[in-house]
């Protein structure tokens, strides 16, 4: 004599079915559509703001090069005479910059240099953008120090 204890039989099998897959994938696509352009976005504009801090960086490591030696980088020395002393370089108390690494701009090109710069300035450090291309839109754009 059993009482209390009733023993019910499942007879159908637990899970989701097909059509209910479907309809949380749709879901999660439609969700992945609308957030993939403005992550992209964000992405643009973090390497575009990266560059122009790294551009700074870098024009105080020339200023700093420039209060050693008395004279900016020629362009022909370029960046690289802030990370190993160019010839006759006899004020030369760098690296300027930690590691060469440092000289390259976040879209994987190196950082540019010339002297005199074209604004009038002793010298000027740029990347040319995403595009690599001179002038440009957003994260297209040249980033200078001048």
């Amino acid at each position: 004599m059993r009482t209390g204890y009733r023993r019910t039989e499942d007879t159908g099998e637990s899970g989701f079915s097909l059509v209910e897959l479907l309809v949380v994938l749709a879901i999660i696509g439609m969700i992945a559509t609308m957030v993939t352009p403005q992550v992209l976005g964000y992405l643009g504009r973090a390497k575009g703001e990266t560059a122009r801090i790294q551009v700074k960086n870098i024009a105080q490591a020339v200023e700093l090069y420039y209060l050693d030696n008395g004279t900016y980088p020629t362009t022909g020395q370029g960046l690289a005479a802030l990370v190993a002393a160019p010839p006759g370089g006899i004020g030369w108390r760098g690296p300027y910059v930690r590691d060469a690494r440092g000289l390259t701009d976040p879209w994987g090109q190196p950082y540019l240099y010339r002297s005199p710069g074209i604004g009038g300035g002793p010298y000027e450090v740029y990347s040319l953008g995403a595009d690599g291309k001179s002038g440009g839109t957003g994260d297209k754009a040249d980033v200078a120090s001048h």
